[in-house]
């Protein structure tokens, strides 16, 4: 009964804050340079036909004015229509945004991989071999770029190895894809039992998810070690190890009483990831969502602009409830 007490608090503020996100960013947006009109009509529109499509958009009302009608259509469940793919942004979003969690996700997953026992490595170990490759890869991983990365590895394993595919999307263009089910073509092809679309797309998974995962272990990397090495030195470790627990049990307590720390540092990264994958995704031609904002932001498209931040401001209070509830489990003291 706590609990569900705590998430109906929770639930209570979603609203307010998905209304305060979107007047926020539905006043950068109007900020952002261009007409809309223009760009949709072209250079060569006549000052009857630009006044006419304003009136149609409601361009010629005042700022206020617009927001609410906006608020409007998307408690109808209406995101607008983008003018450059002629489609409405929630069947946009709806192929796209898949392609950006799946990748998310998975980068994330080897990040985990790579930064939690590292992390825990060089905690243990206050010197050594360990202890240094812990350090340097946690400065290597925060200095890099990941665009730039990207580029290298391209560079590496598809221009002089001739290992990876073409960084040309999803899929090959010869590959039939599945039928889309979940959006993620991993988990559609292993729907369909199509095979080859399954090799095809977790090849083409390889290089962008080494791309994030390896550059995004580091900040788990860094908060592993530290709240452990932190946990290791305080009194009940030391407690622990005078009554003569073995040092991978003091260890692995130590390192649960970090997962808080841990937890909230994925759900950070998770949230940033959804749009700042773009550069990566453009990169490797991913045609996820944090691509098809930018380029409505590139062409004062702007219904494909508020959509996506309108999808990830959900995600991520979705991604903040799913920690709170993790808190309840790792951490007594929440209960």
């Amino acid at each position: 009964m706590h609990l569900l007490a705590y998430i109906g608090r929770r639930l209570l503020f979603v609203i307010p804050q998905l209304l305060g996100i979107l007047f926020v960013s539905f006043m950068l947006v109007k900020l952002i340079p261009g007409d809309p009109a223009v760009m949709m009509l072209g250079p060569f529109a006549t000052e009857d036909g630009l006044a006419k499509l304003r009136a149609e958009l409601g361009l010629d009302r005042s700022i206020l004015e617009q927001f609410g009608i906006y608020v409007m259509r998307v408690l109808e469940g209406d995101l607008g229509t983008s003018w450059q793919t002629t489609m409405p942004v929630t069947s946009d979003l709806a192929q796209r945004f898949p392609a950006t969690l799946e990748l998310v996700t998975l980068s994330l997953a080897l990040a985990l991989l790579i930064g939690i026992p590292l992390g825990v490595a060089g905690a243990k170990n206050n010197s050594g071999i360990l202890r240094k490759i812990a350090d340097y890869y946690g400065l290597m991983a925060g200095s890099l770029p990941d665009f730039w990365f990207a580029l290298v590895l391209i560079f590496v394993f598809y221009t002089m190895l001739g290992v990876a595919p073409a960084p040309l999307g999803r899929l090959d263009f010869v590959i039939i894809p599945p039928d889309p089910v979940t959006g993620s073509l991993l988990i559609d092809s292993i729907i369909a039992g199509n095979w080859a679309a399954l090799r095809n797309a977790a090849g083409h998974l390889v290089l962008p998810v080494l791309t994030l995962g390896i550059i995004n272990a580091g900040p788990i990397l860094k908060m592993t070690q530290s709240t452990t090495e932190r946990m290791l030195q305080s009194d009940f470790s030391r407690y622990a190890e005078m009554c003569g627990l073995p040092r991978h049990v003091v260890v692995r307590n130590a390192l649960r009483n970090a997962l808080p720390s841990i937890v909230t540092i994925v759900s950070v990264l998770y949230g940033f990831l959804i749009g700042g994958a773009v550069l990566v995704e453009i990169v490797f031609s991913w045609g996820g969502a944090g691509q098809y904002a930018v380029q409505g932001v590139l062409n004062s498209d702007l219904n494909p602009v508020l959509g996506f931040v309108l999808y990830s401001a959900i995600l991520s209070l979705v991604i903040y409830l799913i920690v709170d509830l993790l808190y309840f489990i790792i951490d007594p003291r929440t209960r």
